[in-house]
């Protein structure tokens, strides 16, 4: 009986930090990310949680409930961008906490708070490389990765989209 639990144990702690390597490795360094982690935590615990951070974030119905709330990232042209998605009841919106840079067509360099938020999509795929695509009614594909949970928010998202 023992030897059951203590085996069950081990292949959950197994399944969590085989997600959490990935997380911490698709950011540009490990200190960034977790350094990113620790604001992403401070900005939820000062600011009240995800669900007062989404209203504030996003343009909200006022009987919208937001489901869940995954750190990840959205895979870009300028790199990856951490912060959080959020399936509601009515849409899926992502937004960065810290602007990202980029550089202009005039070789400027730039920043911006990078935010995405469209009515439920058409699909939520996940891939063998541990992304989940994202296409949108009006077909846009965003790619996400780096969830710390692969398997729950794969089944959370697909449930968000229908």
């Amino acid at each position: 009986m023992m030897g059951k639990k203590f085996n069950e144990a081990a292949r959950k702690t197994e399944g969590i930090a085989g997600d959490v390597w990935p997380h911490l490795k698709t950011g540009s360094s490990m200190t960034d990310t977790a350094m990113g982690q620790i604001t992403q935590i401070s900005k939820v615990i000062s600011e009240g949680g995800y669900e007062k951070i989404f209203q504030q974030t996003f343009e909200c119905l006022p009987d919208e409930k937001l489901k869940k709330a995954y750190v990840c990232y959205l895979s870009t042209s300028h790199g990856p961008i951490m912060d959080v998605l959020y399936p509601s009841t009515v849409k899926i919106a992502f937004g960065s906490d810290s602007p990202v840079k980029y550089v202009t067509e005039d070789n400027k360099t730039e920043s911006s708070f990078y935010k995405i938020s469209y009515s439920h999509g058409k699909s939520a795929e996940p891939s063998a490389e541990r992304y989940i695509q994202v296409v949108s009614v009006d077909n846009h594909e965003f790619w996400f990765m780096g969830f710390v949970n692969y398997d729950s928010t794969v089944k959370n998202l697909q449930e968000a989209v229908h």
